[in-house]
């Protein structure tokens, strides 16, 4: 990536982006976030800018630099992205981790979080804005619809299809062809057999709708 960073996001996964891609030797420009308590604070050499809706930075996106959602919260990732998509006519980059695996033959789209030890094998498909946090597996041919949340440790077997803005908690295990509906959430540490509606969550071994 010939271009500098901007992230988005200064919390957790802000840093855990800032680390990526300085391990990839790409140059970050900077941080923004939305709370004026981390305005100024310095990370190394990189700075909490301003707010991500501060236009003296954003107007570089598209012309001196690329752009990088990291915040964990589906609906504060939607808005910025849909901000970045309108306002600079950019989609944000990939951020892959270095000690990640991920297949030539699988298929990644735009803005996705590819993280440390993490394993994506072949014709695995992820769409667009994914979290795969740290050592999660997406087993072959198994499908991620645009901005799901895959946590640490995660196991996504082969076959399996997780729609668009599900939450999946740390260490969950998805059964080999089960679908995971748009929305829905899963536990930390559930074992999924079953297909699971849209907007459910569930918990448990093997999990359970609750709520």
């Amino acid at each position: 990536m010939e271009n500098p960073v901007l992230i988005f996001g200064a919390g957790s996964l802000g840093l855990t982006a800032l680390d990526l891609f300085q391990r990839n030797n790409v140059v970050v420009y900077g941080l923004l976030d939305d709370k004026a308590e981390l305005h100024g604070k310095e990370y190394g050499d990189v700075t909490v800018l301003g707010d991500t809706d501060d236009d003296g930075f954003l107007k570089l996106i598209g012309q001196k630099c690329e752009g990088f959602v990291a915040i964990g919260d589906g609906r504060v990732r939607k808005r910025l992205v849909k901000m970045l998509n309108e306002r600079r006519k950019v989609q944000p980059v990939n951020a892959i981790h270095d000690t990640a695996l991920v297949s030539a033959l699988a298929t990644l789209g735009h803005g996705n979080l590819i993280a440390a030890r993490a394993v994506v094998n072949p014709y695995a498909e992820i769409g667009h804005h994914c979290l795969v946090l740290a050592g999660a597996v997406i087993d072959a041919q198994a499908k991620l619809g645009d901005f799901v949340q895959v946590g640490p440790g995660c196991i996504v077997n082969s076959g399996v299809t997780i729609e668009e803005g599900a939450f999946i908690g740390s260490g969950a295990v998805i059964v080999a062809g089960v679908t995971v509906g748009k929305n829905a959430r899963i536990g930390a540490g559930s074992v999924v057999v079953e297909n699971v509606d849209a907007n459910a969550t569930v918990f448990g071994n093997p999990a359970k709708k609750i709520g």
